[in-house]
């Protein structure tokens, strides 16, 4: 059979190691491929590889070929940012790439550069200004392998988008990942206000329209992704009303952002007063003894409403640890809610069944919702709902939340968000805490601050939203109508 058509495809991760030196200046390593590798001997390159069967992801790929090839890993580095996927055919060698794109920082340069011990693969390596290196390698001052500039451009969108708007990008893209108080629904506004300045900083071109859903992308994809369902709706509808108003002007642009704004602040009434209209219904004339974890502005909202709608409520919250955000709850409701007969007590999270005893709903939020139904929500979640369940087989369990926090896919494709161990430490280091407790709080051993698990869908009885009252069918389809507008929006980036 002839060969001659055939073409060897090929997945790989291209990884760049980024460092601020001492004056705060961005510096990217770039590595000198050496005469022992089969391919693009002598060119500068990122650390790249093949992502193996074995690997679970490309990012775990990408971990692996770091290790092998620079021996640095965690805690060294840390993930900075994932670029866009893309795809490209190199006619010479008659394969065709598709290349996964990562940008590590160096945590500590001062001690951890020494630290870069290259393999084989290599014969030298150095660190390169990144808007500098781009220009330089896409006008052929440096010898790099082919498309090097597009992975480095899709990691280091500031050479895009320019200094203004790539620093409004890079703020907003830290903030939003170092923002462990404000719940999936803040994050999306605070996503969303990036956009908009990043819209307004970008300098007048033909391409504004692509930089702007690459800036998007980013967003979702680079800021909270354990909470970026709520992000990707937000920003995608924001991109759908801009995409017609920037035909018109970069004002009218600006302003069907700023419109989509202000009706995110109905939206949260809509669902607090869907909330109430249920419990009104299925609870009339009750004390409603309510179940809930964590601190989510909207079931906070709901609360509210429930208790001036004349209904009695009877609180129960677990502390929701390492953070505390349902002592911060009750705390915030207890401000509310001094008149009437309603009752707040608090609970530690590992009696969620003696606190589901008797109640008549539990009440969840969401950062997340699975097109099969299924919702990611503060770990704690699961345990609660199967407590409750068993204790009072007659509790209905309420998820409380906007639809933009369905998300397409399964539950299993979405990332586990593994969190700082310290948020740990920090509550066994007390001193009302014994000396063996304070010792082990000290000692070196694995920790896992898992923030969000998955509850199925059956173990939900309700979906409340700004639309009322969804079914598994309707989330479905949400999710559908989702994943076509992000093909549309980001798929041709």
């Amino acid at each position: 059979m002839s060969t001659e058509g055939v073409w060897k495809k090929r997945s790989v991760v291209s990884s760049f190691i980024l460092k601020y030196d001492e004056s705060r200046h961005p510096l990217i390593a770039l590595f000198k491929r050496s005469d022992k590798v089969s391919t693009y001997r002598h060119h500068l390159a990122a650390i790249s590889g093949s992502i193996d069967p074995s690997d679970p992801s490309p990012l775990s790929a990408a971990w692996r070929e770091l290790r092998e090839e620079t021996t640095l890993a965690s805690p060294a580095l840390s993930l900075h940012r994932r670029g866009k996927p893309f795809t490209f055919r190199d006619d010479d060698l008659r394969r065709e790439w598709t290349v996964y794109p990562f940008l590590f920082r160096l945590n500590s340069p001062a001690a951890d550069e020494q630290r870069i011990c290259i393999d084989w693969e290599h014969e030298s390596w150095g660190w390169h200004d990144p808007d500098e290196a781009i220009r330089n390698l896409e006008s052929r001052a440096l010898n790099g392998v082919p498309r090097l500039t597009d992975s480095l451009r899709r990691v280091w969108f500031e050479y895009d988008l320019g200094p203004v708007a790539g620093k409004i990008l890079a703020e907003g893209l830290e903030k939003l990942a170092n923002d462990y108080e404000s719940g999936a629904r803040q994050l999306a506004d605070a996503a969303l206000l990036t956009l908009k300045g990043v819209l307004q900083a970008l300098e007048e071109s033909d391409d504004v329209w692509s930089k702007l859903r690459m800036a998007a992308w980013h967003l979702c994809k680079n800021g909270r992704e354990s909470m970026s369902a709520a992000i990707t709706s937000v920003l995608l509808t924001g991109l759908a009303a801009v995409e017609s108003a920037l035909k018109e002007s970069r004002q009218a642009a600006l302003k069907a952002l700023d419109a989509q704004l202000e009706a995110r602040k109905e939206s949260a009434a809509k669902v607090a007063t869907a909330f109430a209209g249920f419990l009104e219904r299925t609870f009339p004339e009750k004390k409603v003894s309510i179940l809930t974890l964590s601190e989510s502005s909207t079931i906070r909202t709901g609360l509210l409403k429930a208790a001036q709608s004349g209904l009695t409520l009877d609180l129960r919250i677990l502390e929701s640890r390492p953070l505390f955000e349902g002592v911060s709850l009750a705390g915030s409701l207890s401000q509310e809610l001094k008149t009437g007969d309603h009752s707040i007590t608090l609970y530690t999270d590992a009696s969620a069944a003696l606190a589901a005893r008797g109640a008549d709903v539990v009440v969840i939020g969401a950062d997340r919702i699975a097109s099969s139904g299924a919702v990611s929500n503060k770990t704690g979640t699961l345990p609660t709902l199967l407590s409750a369940k068993h204790i009072s087989p007659g509790v209905k369990t309420v998820m409380l939340g906007e639809s933009d926090k369905v998300a397409p896919g399964k539950p299993e494709e979405h990332v586990v968000e593994n969190n700082d161990p310290e948020q740990l430490r920090r509550a066994w280091r007390h001193e009302y805490n014994s000396a063996r407790v304070c010792s082990g709080a000290n000692l070196d051993f694995r920790i896992h601050n898992v923030f969000f698990e998955w509850a199925p869908a059956d173990l939900v009885d309700v979906y409340i939203t700004e639309r009322g009252e969804w079914t598994v069918h309707d989330i479905a389809q949400h999710a559908d109508r989702l994943l076509e507008e992000e093909t549309r929006f980001f798929g041709d980036l």
